[in-house]
Parts: structure tokens; C-alpha cells; sequence
């Protein structure tokens, strides 16, 4: 007989009157791996808030029944206390205390007058981070100076120190590179063998197959079916049926490609670090993008790309910026971001919450933000008509989840933030559309939308950079592929010449100073 440490039973959440879940259940067994898939909007996170006492009882019906006794949370401290601790895509360390004031941060270790022992604080720290993977790590440094993926680590820690008993991960993985997601997952695997049950939700699917015992699919706020390694079938393809209600015969929309001139030229870009103008961030990188043309650039995290990308951008990221850039032929001295909206230039940020939405703000105010000088606005009076008329036909045409545009843009979905973020820049009627991981977690159904939103942009001859750390979805996506390591162009790739091996091969090659065979 299995060891049940949790169930969810019968429980509904409401917003402004709309489900976001309706009548989930949920049974998970001590010391597995859990895995919760969904698309974007489906209630996973909600689910979880609930059982983490951030949506408190009362807030929500049904029954939650952990280790066999009915819990009614009233905040998150309370859910704490008995073992239960969530780590949100957005981490949540303070960045300017060191690693180990954020291994205690709100569970501190005091002396009986209530002052911080700090010698203990210390070693119990250096022990946690030990078992997480970071024996090594110089536990004073403030946690800002740390790589993402060390960040995640230092979350885990955090956990292990209210003595966790079931961790919940929402997307662990979103903003990792493949080599920090598989320590990670490590992480997640040694948890388990220690006692501790995971639930895990997160939109890579491969993963998931990979790490998980059990996988329960929620879709438009109900619950579809939990699989069982060794008793079902648990495939992507499988996962991916029972998310969306159908099956993805293909995860690319095909697209008739139409290619011509030069659009967009970069020769000899040579960007310095902001804090450092000794600092080489990207040297001597040139490129084109022709009309029509999805241009990707694969590299791995640190390559440059974004910091390539941003300073392009209206030199929104670097000093000491040199080289040249020229659109259908005529040379642009881009001086700020404004300059580079009206040259026809948009960038879509990687950072979607921190520099694409103003999270607080509602749809119509977010989407017309960047075209608000040029659109919607005549001699500084603003027609809030018009804005609302263009927005709603974007919210239709992008197939945006919301009530209205007057939906405050924070309590949207992942996937419905990114097609916001996405509307702001279409708006602009840009020539040239600059996409910094547009995909970065959100699910197959969202970007499967998105990437038809990319074919049809390319269809009306606009040029369009795809920056992406999935390497399937350059594959995928793009027309032509520029390999970026060390800040410099390592090699460029045809349709015909793709392959994930080639990218790695140039990566590594040029790190060695070679060229590579292909």
C-alpha cells in the first residue's frame, strides 16, 4: 500500500468570478518526484499557491489533507512550519545580503536574548550548502554575485534549512543553461534518496520524463490524468496530448519562405562592459538579416548574446559602443532606445517582468507604451479610445487569455505576458524585431502560437533575430544561424548545414581558436 503524503480533494478557485480551478484533485506519495504539466494559464502555480498558504483557507473550497490530518493555511509561515516550502520562478533571495544571511533569511538562528548567532549561522550554513552542491562556495559574497543557477542552489539551501519536508519548484529550470539544469535536476534526484518529496512544475517536458514518478496534467483549471512511471506511458508526446487535447503531429508550424535583400547589416560591432570599459563584451561581430528571414543565434549562457542584442538596440547595454549599422543600405546612428523605436527597431527583452511589462499596469497601457509618441497621441493628448480599439484587436488576433484589456497584465499567465510583450513591439510597425528567448517558460501550446506569430511577420517581409538557448528551437524556427562564443561570431550555418552537433563543434573549436570541420 503506497505512503500518501498529500492530497488536494475537490478544491476551486475563483477570480473575479472566473475558475481558475475547478474541482482539482491531487494525491502525491512520499518521497517521489511529482510533476504538475500544464499550459500557461491551466492553474498549476495557483494550485500550489493554495497548498502553500499564499492563497489562505477561505480564499478557495476543498480539502487538504497532508500526512493524513486536514490543513487549513492561513499564511505561508503556517504551511512552513509543517514542512512544506515553495521556491517560485522568481527567487526569492535578498540580493545584497551574503549566502548565508539568505540561508536564514526569516528562519534566523538566535541566541535565548533573540540576537543573531552569527559563528553558528555560519557553520550551519557551510553544512547546508554542502548538500546542495556548493561545499566550495565562499558563503559571505553577496548571493547577487552568483551565477543563476548557484542562485537556485541557494533557494534549495534555504528550503533545507525550515526543514523541509515537501519542496515545491516552480519552473527550477526556466532560466538555467542545459549544464546548471542537469546539476539541478542531480540536486532534486539526491533530495529524494535523503526523504524529501518533490513537486516539480515545469514546461520542459524532457526533463520532466526524465526525473519524475508521477505526472498529473491539469488543462483550463481541471485535472485531466496522473501517469506513473513504470505503469503508463510517459513520453513528451504523450504529456503534450493530454496538456493541449490533441496531439502535436508537429512542434514547428511549417512556413513558405519567401527571403530578400539586406535588411539589416552589422559590421564590426565592438561593445565594452558597463562597469568595466577595460572589459571586452563583444568584439568585432559582423552580420546580416535579410527580408523575410528569421535569423538565429544559438551560444552558450555568457556568449554575449543579449548583451549583443541590447546594444544594438539604441546602445541600451554598453560603452565605448564602435562599428556600424545600416538599415536597407542607409547607416543609422542609433543614440537611445527612442532612436532605435523610430528607425523601425524592436527588441523584446529575455526579462520579460523586469524591462518588457510594467507588471501593475493593465494590457491596453502595456501594449501601447513603446508606439504611445507616434499612435495614439497627438500633440501630448492621449486618445484612449484608440488605444483600446488597437489593443483589443491585438488581444483577438494573438488569442490573448483575458477578460479585457483593462486586465491588470500581473495576473496574466506566462505565455499570455509574452504575446503582450510581443503586441508592444508589433505595434511599433517595427522592420526589423530583435527576440530574446520569447519562449523562455512558457508551454508547447504558447509557443507554438508564438512561433506562428514569428511566421507571420517573416511573411510580410519583416527581418526577425531569434535568440534562443534551445538549440531544437533554433532548428526549428530559423532560417540561417549565427554561433556567438566569447563575445564573437563563431561560425554561421545554412538550413541545410543545421544540426545540434555543428553548433557545439563551432562553440568548442573556437574556444580552441580552430576552425572546425563540418
Amino acid at each position: 500500500m503506497s505512503d500518501i503524503i498529500l492530497e488536494m480533494k475537490n478544491i476551486t478557485k475563483e477570480f473575479s468570478g472566473v475558475k481558475a480551478l475547478d474541482d482539482v484533485n491531487l494525491s502525491v506519495e512520499r518521497g517521489e518526484v511529482h510533476a504538475l504539466c500544464g499550459e500557461n494559464g491551466a492553474g498549476k502555480s495557483t494550485l500550489m499557491n493554495i497548498l502553500s498558504g499564499i492563497y489562505p483557507y477561505g480564499e478557495y473550497t476543498g480539502d487538504i489533507l497532508y500526512n493524513g490530518t486536514e490543513c487549513r493555511f492561513r499564511d505561508i509561515r503556517e504551511s512552513e512550519r509543517r514542512g512544506i516550502v515553495i521556491i517560485h520562478q522568481e527567487l526569492a533571495l535578498s540580493p545584497y545580503l551574503s549566502v548565508a544571511e539568505n540561508v536564514f533569511l526569516g528562519n534566523e538562528i538566535t541566541s535565548a536574548k533573540g540576537v543573531i548567532d552569527w559563528h553558528k549561522t555560519h557553520q550551519r550554513a557551510a553544512e547546508i550548502l554542502e548538500c546542495v552542491g556548493l561545499a566550495e562556495e565562499n558563503i559571505s559574497i553577496p548571493v547577487s554575485k552568483l551565477s543563476i543557477g548557484r542562485q537556485q542552489l541557494v533557494e534549495i539551501a534555504k528550503a533545507l534549512a525550515k526543514k523541509v519536508e515537501l519542496l515545491i519548484l516552480d519552473e527550477p529550470t526556466a532560466s538555467l543553461n542545459d549544464e546548471d539544469s542537469q546539476k539541478l535536476l542531480h540536486i532534486i534526484l539526491s533530495l529524494k534518496d535523503q526523504g524529501i518529496t518533490c513537486i516539480m512544475i515545469s514546461h520542459k517536458l524532457n526533463e520532466l520524463s526524465s526525473v519524475a514518478d508521477s505526472i498529473t496534467v491539469i488543462r483550463d483549471g481541471k485535472t485531466i490524468e496522473t501517469l506513473k512511471k513504470g505503469i503508463d506511458e510517459i513520453s513528451e508526446d504523450r504529456i503534450i496530448k493530454g496538456m493541449v487535447g490533441r496531439e502535436l503531429t508537429n512542434r514547428y508550424p511549417p512556413r513558405e519562405r519567401k527571403i530578400g535583400g539586406v535588411a539589416f547589416e552589422v559590421k564590426n560591432w565592438s561593445v565594452r562592459h558597463p562597469d568595466d570599459p577595460e572589459r571586452a563584451v563583444i568584439n568585432n561581430v559582423s552580420f546580416h538579416v535579410n527580408a523575410g528571414e528569421v535569423v538565429g543565434f544559438a551560444g552558450l549562457m555568457g556568449a554575449g548574446r543579449t548583451e549583443l542584442a541590447m546594444s544594438i538596440f539604441g546602445r541600451a547595454y554598453g560603452c565605448n559602443i564602435s562599428g556600424s549599422l545600416k538599415k536597407d543600405g542607409k547607416e543609422l546612428r542609433l543614440r537611445c532606445v527612442k532612436d532605435a523605436i523610430r528607425n523601425g527597431i524592436a527588441y523584446a527583452s529575455e526579462d520579460r517582468k523586469g524591462y518588457g511589462l510594467v507588471l501593475i499596469n493593465d494590457i491596453r497601457w502595456n501594449m501601447t507604451l513603446a508606439s504611445l509618441p507616434f499612435r495614439f497621441s497627438r500633440k501630448s493628448v492621449i486618445n484612449k479610445n484608440d488605444e483600446i480599439v488597437a489593443s483589443e484587436e491585438f488581444r483577438k488576433k494573438l488569442n490573448i487569455k483575458a477578460n479585457s484589456v483593462q486586465q491588470t497584465v500581473g495576473a496574466l499567465s506566462g505565455g499570455n505576458q509574452q504575446k503582450v510583450v510581443l503586441s508592444k513591439w508589433i505595434m511599433t510597425g517595427p522592420d526589423l524585431l530583435i527576440l530574446d528567448e520569447p519562449t523562455r517558460g512558457i508551454d508547447v501550446g504558447a509557443k507554438y502560437e508564438i512561433y506562428e506569430i514569428i511566421n507571420e511577420l517573416a511573411k510580410q517581409g519583416k527581418a526577425v533575430i531569434f535568440i534562443s538557448s534551445e538549440m531544437p528551437e533554433l532548428l526549428g524556427v530559423c532560417d540561417r544561424i549565427y554561433v556567438l562564443n566569447q563575445g564573437e561570431i563563431a561560425g554561421e550555418l545554412s538550413r541545410e548545414e543545421f544540426s545540434q552537433e555543428t553548433i557545439m563543434k563551432m562553440i568548442l573549436a573556437h574556444a580552441r581558436k580552430e576552425r572546425p570541420a563540418i
